[in-house]
C-alpha cells in the first residue's frame, strides 16, 4: 500500500487540515456525549481525593476507566468513518473550502498543531521490530 509516495504536504495546509479533521472527525462525535457529563472536583487537585461509589464498592477516580469498551468502539468507528469520508473528498475544492471555514471558526481558541516527529519515529521504530 503506497500513499502519496513522493508528494510533499504544504505545512500550513497540513495544519489547517489537521485542525479540520480533529474537530469534524474526532471532537464532533459521540465523545461529546461522554464529555458532556458532570466533571468531578478535587480539593487536592490531583483527584486522589475523588472516588466513584458503586453498589460493589468505591473506585478511586485515578483508577477509574472513564470510557466503556462499547463507547470506545463506537467512538473509533465514528472517527474512522468520518476520516475516511473526508479523505475521499480531499480532491473537491468546494468541500475543502467549507471544511476549512468551519474549522477556522470552531478551532479559533485551539493551539496550533505540532509536528511530533519523535513520536512518529519512535512508533515507526517499534513497528519495524
Amino acid at each position: 500500500m503506497v500513499f502519496f509516495c513522493g508528494a510533499q504536504m504544504n505545512e500550513e495546509i497540513a495544519k489547517r487540515l489537521a485542525l479540520c479533521m480533529a474537530v469534524l472527525c474526532v471532537r464532533n462525535t459521540c465523545i461529546e456525549d461522554i464529555h458532556a457529563g458532570i466533571e468531578p472536583c478535587s480539593q487536592i487537585g490531583d483527584f486522589s481525593d475523588a472516588k466513584v461509589v458503586t453498589p460493589y464498592g468505591e473506585i478511586p477516580w485515578n483508577k477509574l476507566s472513564r470510557i466503556r469498551n462499547d463507547e470506545m468502539r463506537e467512538f473509533m468507528k465514528q472517527v474512522v468513518d468520518r476520516l475516511y469520508t473526508v479523505l475521499l473528498r480531499l480532491d473537491d475544492p468546494g468541500v475543502l473550502e467549507r471544511l476549512d471555514q468551519y474549522a477556522r471558526r470552531a478551532t479559533r481558541a485551539w493551539d496550533a498543531p505540532k509536528n511530533l516527529t519523535d513520536w512518529l519515529n519512535d512508533w515507526l521504530g517499534e513497528v519495524r521490530h
